[in-house]
């Protein structure tokens, strides 16, 4: 991990991590700047997501936050000035950092859930995007706010948003940079549930244990599939399926689930 940035406290402070009833709890914490995300925090983020895919006691994945902020983007203190960039530099910051956090949510191998407590921009709206749900408290607001920078949007923006939108809808939000309620987040398809701001750490809570409880290995092939399918003809989807129903087929849980319907009782499932 890089040194932390000058003024910043180490990233493991501004990153807080508990492991709870096989979830494992990941929480930006700088309430002060609205979780504006600095390089170290990511590197933090990124490595927490890479131990949980790896680590048999996490089965379940929250991101969240403290205060009034989710995440309002990536803190650009120490960025270079135009004028001491060398060609290809823009390209390596964004592949090496945005864009590198946001695959891994999305390569994750445990359920990943954003909880999002307040106001979500840029790369902070991508990362809750990049979640495989999304628990939005009311207060919550969506910004895509690279047009108002003039920038072009990074973290995979330009990825994501059409494929839970739709590419009119995603062109519309990322032109003109509006913010967007939980509620009207909601309606788009960009939220999968909106809660009162207080009941928000229960509601992730109950959503990550019940999927903590689960197949863990099914769940992780499903997000493969459901993750690859956009961008798969019929033929390769239908090749990645087979194969991955014969890959799981050699889980215990596989064989608890089809031995509890056999004998009609609840499946215990224990991740392997």
């Amino acid at each position: 991990m890089s040194a932390p940035e000058s003024g910043d406290p180490p990233a493991d402070s501004l990153v807080l991590h508990t492991t709870d009833n096989g979830v494992s709890w990941i929480t930006l914490n700088r309430p002060d700047v609205l979780n504006a995300v600095t390089r170290d925090q990511r590197e933090r983020l990124v490595a927490l997501l890479d131990e949980a895919s790896g680590d048999p006691a996490v089965r379940a994945v929250v991101v969240t936050a403290t205060g009034r902020g989710f995440c309002a983007g990536a803190d650009l203190r120490g960025a270079p000035a135009a004028t001491e960039r060398v060609p290809g530099d823009v390209a390596r910051t964004i592949r090496r950092g945005a864009q590198r956090l946001i695959s891994a949510v999305l390569d994750c191998e445990k359920p990943v859930i954003a909880a999002v407590n307040g106001t979500a921009a840029g790369i902070g709206a991508h990362l809750a995007f990049a979640c495989d749900l999304v628990l939005a408290a009311e207060s919550a607001r969506f910004i895509e706010v690279f047009v108002r920078r003039g920038l072009v949007p990074d973290g995979g923006g330009a990825y994501l948003l059409p494929r839970l939108v739709g590419p009119q809808r995603a062109k519309e939000l990322m032109f003109l940079g509006d913010s967007v309620s939980a509620a009207e987040a909601h309606r788009m398809g960009l939220v999968n549930r909106v809660v009162p701001d207080d009941a928000l750490a229960e509601a992730a809570r109950e959503w990550a244990e019940r999927l903590a409880a689960g197949p863990t290995r099914a769940l992780a092939l499903t997000k493969q599939l459901v993750n690859a399918s956009l961008e798969s003809d019929r033929a390769t989807a239908f090749a990645a399926e087979a194969a991955a129903q014969e890959i799981n087929m050699t889980t215990a849980d596989a064989n608890e689930g089809v031995a509890s319907f056999v004998e009609r009782r609840a499946p215990s499932y224990r991740g392997r």
